[in-house]
């Protein structure tokens, strides 16, 4: 993951100094390779006019973002279409995939955030959310992030101004999917928010702000909101999650958030313990019975599913910790970057997880 460009009119030429060195170290402590980005080059610099300039953090070679993304997979007769939306917030792209079998009744929509460097098209390719609406007869739909927001397309999460509700990045991403539900047929009660790295960690910020709009969330590789409030705190969560471990309740709502977390117990550029961060916000509004399974992927990796249950006994949050798994989505495809095929199916996971947890009035109350 890697952090929006800063200006030298915010931070002074000592304070960039110091940060850099910071970024250095924790990079170093996180196993990967602060000099250099992810082709090798030079990496962290200062810019003419005193920006720092943040590369992509060095990923393993199979986990590397392909030089062309492989097309989209689009069912015989849907759609995968493009466009935009615009608020006083600033404008965002999107690609909408629509499937074949929707005629203009009420569907769930999902809301898929990419990582950094990422975009709509590879993400949908990596994680063929696609492939797997078609077959629930689901909307899905893929906001942007821009070079101009941050230079490598990453999400804001660590921008107090983009972790509230009605403002930023959080209110262009809610607007995003309004506008979704007004030009289509969209059940309220299944709206739901999912992302890997920069935007789990959105997906999580969506969750806490706006528990009125997403029924639940998906958090794959992320942070929990609040995790860090600038760039440096930032990289320390990020190399070994908030160090007080606060957990923040969603906003208006005493209420157990409901959450699906994937993450690799050998993700270096985001420490696993910030999967147990967003375990722990998602249920600070109650103490939930827990229960443990483990299993293995046929040919692939072993994992340890965690399972906080309600009264009946059914997963109000589940929490899948793949062994061995690095930075990438778990059960994805190599046409996009990012993913690890040898892990249980995260795509296919949060999507049963989802349709199981309908908003309702009690989950509301």
């Amino acid at each position: 993951m890697t952090d929006r460009t800063q200006g030298a009119s915010r931070l002074g030429a000592g304070r960039l100094a110091a940060v850099t060195a910071f970024v250095q170290r924790t990079l170093q402590a996180a196993g990967q390779a602060a000099g250099q980005g992810a082709a090798g080059k030079p990496g962290l610099k200062l810019k003419p006019g005193g920006k720092l300039e943040f590369p992509p953090l060095r990923m393993p070679a199979i986990f590397k973002p392909p030089a062309a993304p492989a097309p989209v997979v689009v069912a015989k007769g849907a759609q995968f279409l493009g466009g935009s939306y615009s608020s006083p917030a600033g404008s965002r792209g999107f690609r909408l995939y629509v499937p074949s079998r929707y005629r203009g009744q009420k569907v769930p929509l999902i809301v898929m955030l990419h990582g950094c460097t990422q975009s709509p098209e590879d993400f949908a390719a990596g994680t063929r959310m696609n492939e797997v609406a078609e077959e629930h007869t689901c909307l899905v739909v893929y906001p942007a992030q821009t070079m101009a927001a941050n230079s490598s397309k990453c999400w804001n999460w660590f921008s107090p101004d983009d972790q509230q509700r009605d403002q930023g990045e959080p209110s262009l991403i809610a607007g995003i999917t309004r506008q979704i539900m007004r030009d289509y047929a969209v059940d309220p009660q299944r709206v739901y928010v999912a992302g890997l790295s920069a935007g789990a960690a959105e997906a999580a910020i969506l969750g806490a702000t706006y528990p009125d709009l997403y029924a639940a969330i998906g958090v794959h590789s992320g942070l929990a909101r609040g995790a860090a409030s600038d760039l440096s705190s930032a990289m320390a969560a990020m190399a070994q999650g908030k160090p007080d471990g606060t957990a923040h309740p969603p906003d208006g709502a005493a209420r157990v958030l409901p959450t699906i977390v994937f993450h690799g117990d050998r993700d270096t550029t985001v420490s696993p313990r910030n999967g147990d961060q967003v375990v722990a916000q998602s249920l600070a509004a109650a103490q939930l019975p827990i229960r443990v399974e483990d299993g293995q992927v046929p040919g692939g990796r072993t994992y340890r599913r965690t399972l906080h249950t309600d009264a009946q006994g059914e997963p109000m949050v589940e929490q899948w910790l793949v062994h061995g798994a690095g930075h990438a989505w778990s059960g994805g495809s190599p046409a996009g970057s990012y993913t690890d095929p040898l892990g249980p199916d995260a795509s296919r996971e949060m999507l049963r997880f989802f349709l199981d947890h309908p908003k309702t009035a009690a989950s509301m109350a």
